[in-house]
């Protein structure tokens, strides 16, 4: 019975470039029912392998050319049926053609520079915004939010129909989305009034200082760490602040360089230093959402719930007012289409680049107001202003590096 079925294997026979294995395998024809062994015939299968490459090649049925010719040479010599051979392998292991090459699977990267470019870009919209908001006269800052959110809800809506992501986000996100659009409004709503009460620049520096105020809240909401760094940044905003708000319990009450009376300053200078802690909510949430919502969701809370906030403000205040110049009905509309541009940008940003590089560029929006407001409006800053401006612009670009630093040594 053992000398019925018989293999013989031949050595792999190596060539320059590939390696060829010959299999002889000995089919046997039963005479008759005692199972006696008939005369055996020897069938030829081979397979061809090709170290360098995932090219492989096997007798089964449509393989390479050369190939098909040498089975056919080995199969008339050995196979008294003309070399009819079975392939050892599978359909599945026959791959023909060249293997796909690395360099189509790489994805491109980005250009040196790109994220710091696209956060430079979002900080000058956002600088226009505040220069647009300053120039237009005779509207409140309630309706010029009305009017943003109004638009920004116009160019939001197309874009979630184009990604499918709905309206409503998931059913657990919802009530953060809810209040991202509530605090982020508010901000916004807060910086443009502060940017009608004061002047520009100071304005700007409070309602940047928001990261110093992103760190400390989210120590005490998500449990992130806080550090003695924290701190000293947190002293080094308020000194700037109070320096550019400048109370007469201190200053006395003769005081230069402000626009107005004083009383608008100062009301000016709460609105933007509430602005800064409800974008450091607003941060705050949306590290808390992450990235299970997509971002035009998160933008059009913000803009649905600031426009319905909006029109309910106004209409008790009876504020609605329509500009009677045109001038100011396209900057409005501007304003709009520069606030969609910025966010989008800071968000190609971020993609690209760290928070910290990012957070730095960011510091520009504060020369770029003290430039706009001397060349737009002739009015050079004080000292007091100067200096108040270095502390906050300091005590952002600490928290700015000191999270770069800690980011780059975990990585």
């Amino acid at each position: 019975m053992a000398d019925c079925n018989h293999c013989t294997r031949e050595g792999a026979i190596p060539a320059e470039d590939d390696i060829t294995v010959v299999f002889h395998r000995a089919d046997s024809h039963v005479a008759s029912r005692d199972d006696e062994c008939g005369d055996d015939e020897l069938t030829a299968e081979r397979v061809h392998l090709q170290p360098r490459g995932c090219r492989l090649s096997c007798a089964y049925g449509g393989g390479d050319d050369d190939a098909e010719e040498t089975e056919d040479a080995r199969g008339s010599e050995d196979s008294p049926e003309g070399g009819e051979g079975r392939a050892l392998c599978p359909p599945a292991c026959c791959v023909r053609g060249k293997p796909a090459s690395r360099e189509g699977l790489e994805k491109p990267k980005p250009c040196p520079g790109l994220g710091l470019f696209y956060a430079f870009l979002s900080t000058v919209f956002f600088s226009i915004i505040a220069l647009l908001v300053k120039t237009i006269q005779g509207v409140h800052a309630i309706e010029i939010s009305a009017i943003r959110c109004f638009f920004q809800m116009l160019f939001t809506a197309p874009l979630l129909i184009y990604h499918k992501t709905g309206f409503l986000g998931p059913r657990e996100k919802r009530k953060y989305l809810v209040f991202r659009g509530f605090v982020g409004s508010n901000a916004m709503i807060l910086l443009f009034y502060a940017v009608q009460q004061m002047p520009l620049a100071d304005a700007t520096v409070i309602m940047f200082s928001n990261p110093v105020f992103t760190s400390l809240l989210a120590w005490i909401f998500l449990k992130e760490r806080c550090t003695i760094w924290d701190l000293v940044f947190m002293v080094f905003t308020l000194t700037g602040v109070i320096l550019i708000a400048r109370p007469p319990f201190i200053f006395g009450d003769h005081l230069g360089g402000i626009e107005g009376n004083y009383t608008n300053h100062i009301k000016g200078t709460i609105a933007a230093f509430a602005g800064a802690v409800g974008a450091a909510f607003t941060y705050v949430v949306l590290r808390k959402i992450g990235k299970s919502v997509h971002y035009y969701l998160s933008v059009w809370y913000y803009a649905v719930i600031g426009f319905i906030e909006c029109i309910i403000t106004v209409s008790v205040l009876g504020e609605w007012k329509i500009p009677s110049c045109g001038r100011d009905r396209w900057l409005l509309m501007l304003i709009a289409v520069l606030g969609i541009a910025g966010q989008s940008f800071l968000t190609k940003a971020l993609q690209i680049e760290k928070a910290g590089p990012v957070a730095l560029v960011r510091t520009v929006d504060v020369v770029l107001a003290f430039l706009f407001q001397f060349i737009f409006f002739n009015r050079a800053p004080t000292w007091w202003s100067l200096g108040g401006a270095l502390f906050v612009v300091a005590s952002t670009s600490g928290v700015a590096l000191r999270k770069w630093y800690s980011n780059s040594r975990k990585s």
